[in-house]
């Protein structure tokens, strides 16, 4: 299934920041992770996730470093700040879901909208 890119627009840095919580990666694998955890239900082109990466770096969510070896990458890291951000999307995600679940579900629950 592919989502509305304005779904997935709005919550590509907060997957981002849980990816990075877990160590450094570059911009490949961390396209590579949001695919392979959401079990393929999510995927970004590595040219749409730069952008996003260079946004966040310039809000202190993120930091940078280059190897040194014969493939030059750029890794990407969890800061301090970026840790806190993240603390705080969890807790408006967990509450924002819950808000959309009440009202979709039909009958004031949240219900899992596949019906599984």
């Amino acid at each position: 299934m592919l989502f509305s890119p304005s779904l997935t627009k709005g919550s590509v840095e907060f997957i981002i920041l849980s990816i990075l919580e877990d160590g450094e990666l570059y911009g490949y694998e961390i396209t590579k992770q949001i695919q392979e955890r959401s079990q393929s239900l999510l995927a970004f082109r590595r040219s749409s996730i730069y952008p996003v990466l260079s946004r966040m770096e310039g809000r202190g969510w993120i930091s940078r470093r280059w190897s040194n070896g014969n493939r030059r990458r750029c890794f990407y890291s969890l800061t301090e700040d970026g840790s806190e951000a993240l603390d705080r999307q969890r807790v408006e995600w967990r509450v924002f879901t819950t808000a959309v679940n009440l009202v979709v579900g039909g009958n004031g629950t949240s219900e899992d909208p596949e019906g599984t």
